[in-house]
C-alpha cells in the first residue's frame, strides 16, 4: 500500500504518540508512590537525554529522509528504515521482559519511563508539527 510521501511524517507522528502515550502511562501509573524532587529531577534528566541524544535527532534525520524521496508515493512503512524499526522492536521488548519479569523495581520503571515516554511522544508531536508545516506549504 503506498502513500504520498508527505503522509509518511504524519504516520510516524501517530505511531510515535501512541508509542509515548503508552510508556508514559506505565511509568505514570506507577509513580505515585514515589513523588518526590529528586525523582522529578531525574525523570527531567531522562527526558532531556533521550529527546537531545536520541528522538530529536532521529525525527530530523527521517524527516530529511522523507523529504529527500524523489517518488512521490511510497509504501506506508518507509517512515522507517530498518534499522529504527529494529531498535524500536527491541526496545519493545527490552520494556516487555523488564516489566513481565520484574527485573528492575519500580522507582526504575517510574522515573524512567516518564521521561523516555515524554521524550518518545514529543517525537511523534514534532513528526507531526513536520507533516503540518510540509502539508500548509502544499496548499
Amino acid at each position: 500500500m503506498k502513500v504520498k510521501k508527505q503522509n509518511l511524517l504524519l504516520l510516524a507522528g501517530i505511531v510515535w504518540m501512541i508509542a509515548g502515550f503508552n510508556v508514559l502511562r506505565i511509568g505514570l501509573e506507577t509513580y505515585a508512590e514515589y513523588r518526590m524532587i529528586i525523582n522529578y529531577a531525574i525523570t527531567l534528566m531522562v527526558f532531556l537525554v533521550f529527546w537531545f541524544m536520541v528522538f530529536h535527532k532521529l525525527t530530523i534525520k527521517h524527516t530529511k529522509r522523507i523529504h529527500e524521496f524523489e517518488e512521490e508515493l511510497q509504501l506506508f512503512y518507509k517512515f522507517f528504515d530498518l534499522k529504527s524499526f529494529l531498535i524500536m522492536a527491541f526496545m519493545i521488548s527490552f520494556g516487555i521482559i523488564i516489566r513481565k519479569f520484574r527485573l528492575l523495581p519500580d522507582r526504575f520503571i517510574a522515573v524512567f519511563y516518564t521521561g523516555l515516554g515524554a521524550a518518545l511522544f514529543m517525537a511523534g508531536v514534532l513528526f507531526t508539527w513536520n507533516y503540518i508545516k510540509i502539508f500548509k506549504k502544499k496548499r
